[in-house]
């Protein structure tokens, strides 16, 4: 991670250094859409999951240049002896670029038949010069002969115009919306593969609009690309809180996905402390000993080969041991177990974990349920995700349905049905939009009973504040559709004798209709047998 001064929060991992972001307008909006054409129309025949790590280097590497010889400039003019002391850029929480690996100096030789070579070169000095944040990070595979310099040398041309015409700040600023935006576009490309590396934004923003991680230590077990702490980065600045107010923590069990997160978080400047080992979190728990404040996870649903026999008496397993078939109640469990007293976690997973009965899956969620560790199930729509079409829902879990100052929920839970929102973004995608998760969180927000938050009450067909004595009537299924009800039908103003008697005019004129067109064939009938 970057170096640099002491930060308040003695838990946070120091970041670089930020700067105001300049706000998105109308302008700048369809900008990544068209880039991110513009970039696959290069990519030839190279399949989207090879294309993606030579695009995000090279977007990576535009974004640390950037930053540097900005800073590089600013030196130059104050005392040029100190421009090239790699030491200066640390106290700022800027990553040393060595002159030959600065995007000025790839950009004038876009068009040189060695190009691959010589951003392998610079791949490889920016690792060497920053061991300690980049090290093993890097794709350093450019050379090789499957790409094509050309096409290299016009996706550079292309990378240097984004963010043209404005400041350094904004210039950034553009590089991380279109890094975030290239996520997702491959993620869509690559499909069912895609998804394994990247949880659609709209999911991520409901989960840390409802958990609201203003401060403390934020973790995920199953980090992916990183979406969740960006996204929790963003929340806190956006209501007025500092970088490194969170400290973020997490692991990533397959290493090309790791550094996809390493380079991610780097990009939007965000200090971070991401383990990787390829056992993953149940076998090889890198951060066993530290509990978290909020906790954010999509864990890869229903997967069957994650069990060992050393994790049968795990102390993990307080509610029961998962079944070896199905990981989805070992993913909750482990997150249970990282909970700090007064912590909270959202955890993204398939629809069957709500109601299965199979193996010992029913009897942990009761356990959980009677242990008043579910605080809030939300069902979701259906083709949110890139990966699957399995419906998916929410699970938040806490250890205190009584914080101070907010109302006391012991005893409870919340279920809200969101099946019925979100909007198709194209033919097989939906998202939620800002207002859905804005009623989803609101929800939530008032039904706890937080600072400022509107009164909480129940609305018929989407949400409703359930006893767990009502919980256990229904078997501890925890679907929220058995619970909300049906939807109120909206009142009729008009009177129902004047709208029985326009429905039986409508149902004369129709069969007035319905006897001539019987005797037009009648007749047609008729002249043909003649």
């Amino acid at each position: 991670m970057p170096r640099g001064r002491p930060r308040k929060n003695p838990d946070a991992a120091p970041a670089p250094k930020k700067t105001a972001r300049a706000k998105t307008t109308a302008a700048t909006l369809g900008f990544e859409q068209q880039m991110f054409l513009a970039a696959d129309k290069l990519r030839k025949n190279l399949e989207p999951s090879d294309y993606k790590h030579v695009t995000l280097g090279l977007i990576f590497l535009r974004y640390i240049s950037t930053a540097f010889e900005a800073y590089h400039e600013i030196l130059l003019h104050d005392d040029p002896a100190a421009a090239e002391d790699p030491d200066e850029y640390l106290a700022e929480n800027i990553f040393w670029v060595p002159e030959t690996a600065r995007w000025s100096h790839l950009q004038a030789n876009a068009r040189s038949s060695g190009i691959g070579k010589m951003i392998d070169d610079a791949m490889l000095a920016i690792e060497q010069a920053n061991p300690e944040q980049l090290k093993g990070v890097l794709p350093k595979d450019y050379g090789r002969p499957a790409l094509d310099s050309v096409m290299l040398g016009e996706l550079i041309d292309l990378i240097s115009e984004i963010g043209m015409g404005g400041s350094e700040d904004q210039a950034r600023d553009v590089l991380g919306r279109v890094y975030e935006y290239f996520l997702g576009g491959f993620a869509g490309a690559e499909g069912k593969r895609g998804g394994e590396f990247y949880t659609p934004s709209s999911v991520v923003r409901t989960l840390v609009s409802m958990l609201e991680p203003y401060k403390g230590r934020v973790y995920d077990p199953c980090c992916g690309s990183g979406g969740m702490f960006v996204q929790s980065e963003r929340f806190v600045e956006s209501h007025g809180g500092k970088l490194g107010d969170i400290a973020i923590y997490g692991q990533e069990s397959n290493h090309t996905t790791w550094r996809l997160a390493k380079m991610n978080l780097a990009v939007r400047g965000i200090g971070a402390d991401i383990r990787w080992n390829n056992e993953g979190s149940f076998l090889r728990d890198e951060l066993k000993d530290l509990r978290f404040d909020t906790i954010l996870a999509n864990p890869p649903f229903n997967i069957s080969d994650w069990w060992n026999a050393s994790l049968e008496d795990d102390p993990r397993w307080q509610y029961g041991r998962p079944p070896a078939g199905n990981a989805n109640y070992a993913w909750l469990q482990h997150i249970l177990w990282h909970l700090a007293p007064n912590g909270t976690a959202g955890v993204v997973l398939a629809n069957g974990s709500m109601s299965s009965n199979q193996n010992s899956e029913g009897e942990i969620r009761r356990r959980m349920v009677e242990a008043d560790v579910v605080d809030c199930m939300v069902a979701l729509p259906g083709q949110l995700f890139y990966s699957t079409q399995i419906p998916a829902c929410l699970w938040f879990l806490t250890r205190t349905k009584n914080p101070k100052g907010w109302r006391d929920r012991r005893g409870e839970m919340l279920f809200i049905d969101a099946r019925k929102l979100g909007t198709m973004v194209d033919r097989t995608r939906r998202e939620l939009t800002d207002a859905d998760v804005a009623r989803i969180a609101d929800t939530y927000h008032a039904w706890r009973g937080e600072k400022d938050a509107a009164p909480y009450e129940d609305v018929p067909g989407f949400c409703k504040s359930v006893r767990l004595d009502e919980v256990e009537q229904h078997g501890f299924v925890l679907t929220p559709g058995r619970y909300v009800g049906a939807e109120e039908a909206e009142e009729d103003s008009v009177p129902f004798a004047e709208r029985f008697a326009a429905l039986e005019k409508t149902l004369q004129e129709q069969f007035r209709q319905g006897e001539e067109l019987n005797a037009k064939i009648t007749a047609s009938l008729k002249r043909v047998m003649a």
